[in-house]
């Protein structure tokens, strides 16, 4: 059975009249890399921050190995939190950022920090609010690589960074996570670029969870299904479809549910073709799909009599 180092149960975080996070529960195990994924505003940097112990939840419980993170100096010596926009000192330079986490991270990696520095190409001595975009990234993503600690959360690492040091960050994440197996929680917007990386998927939307599954069983979950719209009517007719667009007498579908091998014989003998649907576009989809319902719920619930009127309405 495997292990979980992090149990989430009716998770609520509230700011002002906005709720962030609702009632989210949720398990993370032990040495597998995870993708929070979902829209901006969706609650992942919140519900992390509450992970973290530095923010606090407005209700429900959050257990990291077993215990409660709050001024836990047992659980908070284990997690490494890289986040967006992180705050160092002024006079701060990568080289004193370095030291600090050394001193901090009982499993701390001096040749890799420096094999990254290298590789990153960043400058040591020049002070942190000097640094571009990009190398003020680098610091953080340095730090959660060679911290290695037992869970690693990295929101958003990429920003500012080209195409190349993201690669960078990709090919030595997961090399060192091979040698040296941990718990990753990576939340990015470049789905398509992490979709290899991450072993499972959470996708957050509207602060609440739409998806939690492996990666390799989300990929199989939709196919994008094109050619004559009245075929494809005919086809989807009893299924959900997700996604529909349309020109003329072509359409194009992305409908839930894994294909059988009789469901792809009749599609060819249709005439119609199947596309893989990429976890970025199935992400995409989801999201829009549980927005519109959303809204619909939301039109219902805004034109529907209320009770008060109903039950004035029936005693007439």
């Amino acid at each position: 059975m495997t292990e979980s180092v992090i149990e989430v149960r009716n998770l609520v975080k509230t700011y002002r009249d906005v709720r962030a996070v609702d009632d989210v529960s949720f398990s993370i195990e032990k040495d597998t890399i995870y993708g929070l994924l979902g829209r901006n505003g969706a609650g992942k940097t919140s519900i992390m921050s509450i992970l973290t112990a530095q923010n606090f939840a407005t209700s429900g419980d959050v257990r990291i190995f077993g215990e409660q993170p709050y001024e836990n100096a047992r659980v908070l010596g284990r997690m490494c939190f890289v986040r967006e926009g992180q705050k160092y000192p002024d006079d701060a330079k990568p080289l004193h950022a370095f030291r600090a986490a050394r001193l901090f991270f009982p499993n701390w990696d001096e040749p890799l920090a420096q094999r990254l520095v290298t590789e990153f190409q960043l400058p040591l001595r020049r002070r942190i609010k000097k640094l571009s975009r990009g190398q003020l990234s680098a610091v953080g993503v340095i730090i959660g690589l060679a911290s290695r600690a037992e869970i690693t959360f990295f929101d958003e690492p990429y920003l500012g960074l080209d195409a190349v040091a993201r690669q960078i960050f990709y090919d030595r994440l997961l090399e060192d996570y091979t040698e040296h197996p941990r718990t990753v929680i990576l939340s990015s917007h470049l789905i398509d670029e992490v979709a290899n990386l991450i072993e499972r998927v959470i996708v957050v939307d509207r602060g609440r969870i739409l998806l939690d599954e492996p990666t390799d069983d989300v990929r199989d979950r939709a196919s994008a299904i094109v050619g004559d719209s009245a075929a494809i009517a005919a086809f989807v007719a009893g299924r959900e479809v997700i996604h529909r667009e349309s020109l003329g007498r072509v359409s194009s579908v992305t409908v839930l549910g894994a294909l059988t091998t009789d469901d792809r014989a009749r599609l060819t003998a249709a005439g119609l073709e199947i596309a893989p649907v990429s976890l970025q576009q199935l992400i995409v989809r989801l999201t829009q799909h549980a927005g519109a319902a959303s809204r619909d719920t939301a039109s219902s619930a805004d034109t529907a009599p209320s009770a008060d009127s109903a039950a004035k309405e029936a005693t007439r």
